[in-house]
């Protein structure tokens, strides 16, 4: 044996953290609401259903995997944003949680903005008829393509992260003979309680320019130095998948403070200031997210306090909710393959997906529930790892979670709130195919994205 092998024992893999899932539900077949779309029921025979319609028929029809999501949800959950922070707000969706045409459509409607953070994102934009004045334009590594097609567009705000991006942007709307209005992403130094992946104001990471080495004061110098350049106000996110505003809270002030130094040094009051998002979802019935109602008063709050302290007038507030609107609105349906028990530690069942659909669980050790969708059982309740087809060890889908002993090949499974980052994060591992999205509404069910097949991944490879 190699010297930096070891065995790794009979329960290697039992990774159960101490007192999670202590006991199995009470009902194996009841949803919990918290993280299902509105929509979701049980039918009278059993089968799970969304919008009137079965998972049994929703499978029969486009197959499986499949993200199924709920337009009334969907639409609701982005109205109570809007309707939370009002006409004296802006709420932007962040497009990187899950963007279609047809998303943008629903945008449209109900009155939200979008963040695109790529030429693709924008180009879905524009294509579905967002208004650009609705749209910001975020990253860290914006190409010069990227902001001359932004400019040209006219998008409404794009938040700079960086000093060359000042200057680039600079040169771009100067050629256009146009004055781009933008924001100021600060790094304030916060550590959000979250994942270190998505953790994003801390100072050891690639976004932003830090409050307090002197980088964001200095971009302010240079932006308002620079005449195409509008500078509109400050921009931070501390995270994602957050549960409180105490981080919130901090980062309000240190920005205020900001805005205060930079009226007392160049006699400008900027007019807005965006938090970002990063406000969190019910994965599992052990989390407990906020409501926009609840957010909207405590954000509200904050920043009203915060100027006061400093003598400023408050300035126009922006939120960018993304995962908050889409997450719950969608589950992705799964037909079992194989059911595999292990003596004493638990069964594994495969799926017919996986880390392509959903790389959640392996990337930021992500927690999901799951329920048996085809039917209804009163068997006794195991302890299960939903895994999937693909050659990884950690290709896994719900780590621990409790399923009818009875489960069985065939049987259709639906994970829920996967309609954040599941699909925009979705890969051709193992040449899979990336499912369709099939939104469902009043009965009715169609493609929004469809599958992809063969003939697409040979399109690409021209030998």
């Amino acid at each position: 044996m190699s010297r930096s092998a070891h065995p790794a024992g009979p329960r290697h893999g039992d990774v159960l953290p101490e007192g999670h899932y202590a006991a199995p539900p009470a009902d194996l077949n009841a949803l919990d609401p918290k993280v299902w779309s509105r929509t979701v029921r049980r039918g009278p025979d059993g089968v799970l259903t969304v919008a009137g319609l079965s998972a049994t028929a929703l499978a029969e029809e486009f197959g499986t995997p499949a993200y199924v999501l709920d337009e009334a949800d969907f639409r609701a959950r982005a109205r109570g944003w809007r309707e939370a922070f009002g006409a004296g707000a802006d709420v932007y969706y962040a497009g990187k949680a899950f963007l279609c045409k047809a998303v943008v459509r629903w945008l449209h409607d109900e009155g939200l903005g979008l963040d695109v953070c790529s030429a693709g994102e924008l180009a879905v934009a524009l294509a579905a008829g967002m208004p650009p004045e609705r749209i910001a334009l975020h990253g860290n590594n914006k190409s010069a393509e990227e902001l001359e097609l932004a400019v040209k567009a006219g998008v409404g705000h794009i938040v700079v992260d960086s000093y060359q991006e000042i200057e680039r942007l600079a040169r771009t709307a100067e050629a256009q003979g146009v004055r781009q209005p933008v924001l100021l992403r600060v790094t304030v130094g916060v550590e959000a309680h979250t994942h270190e992946f998505i953790a994003t104001a801390h100072e050891d990471q690639k976004f932003g320019l830090s409050l307090a080495g002197g980088a964001a004061a200095e971009a302010v110098r240079r932006t308002l130095a620079r005449p195409a350049l509008e500078l509109r106000g400050l921009h931070s996110h501390i995270g994602s998948q957050i549960f409180d505003t105490a981080g919130f809270e901090v980062a309000a002030r240190r920005l205020v403070g900001l805005l205060a130094e930079v009226r007392d040094e160049h006699g400008v009051e900027l007019p807005e200031l965006d938090l970002g998002g990063g406000l969190g979802i019910a994965y599992t019935s052990e989390d407990d997210p906020r409501e926009p109602a609840e957010i909207a008063v405590s954000l509200d709050g904050i920043v009203r306090r915060e100027c006061a302290a400093v003598g400023l007038a408050v300035p126009r507030l922006s939120v960018e909710p993304g995962r908050a609107i889409v997450g719950p609105t969608a589950f992705t349906l799964y037909r079992v393959g194989t059911v595999k028990p292990l003596a004493g530690l638990r069964t594994y069942v495969s799926v017919d997906g996986g880390m392509s659909d959903n790389i959640r669980t392996a990337l930021y050790d992500a927690e999901y529930s799951v329920a048996l969708a085809s039917r209804t059982s009163e068997a006794e309740p195991m302890l299960a790892r939903v895994v999937g087809k693909h050659c990884e060890s950690g290709d896994i889908v719900v780590k621990d979670a409790f399923l009818p002993a009875d489960l069985a090949p065939d049987d259709l499974l639906a994970v829920p709130a996967t309609g954040a980052y599941c699909r925009s994060m979705a890969s051709n591992y193992n040449h899979a195919l990336r499912p369709p999205v099939v939104v469902v509404h009043e009965g009715a069910a169609r493609v929004v994205v469809r599958r992809e097949t063969e003939e697409d991944l040979l399109r690409l490879d021209i030998g």
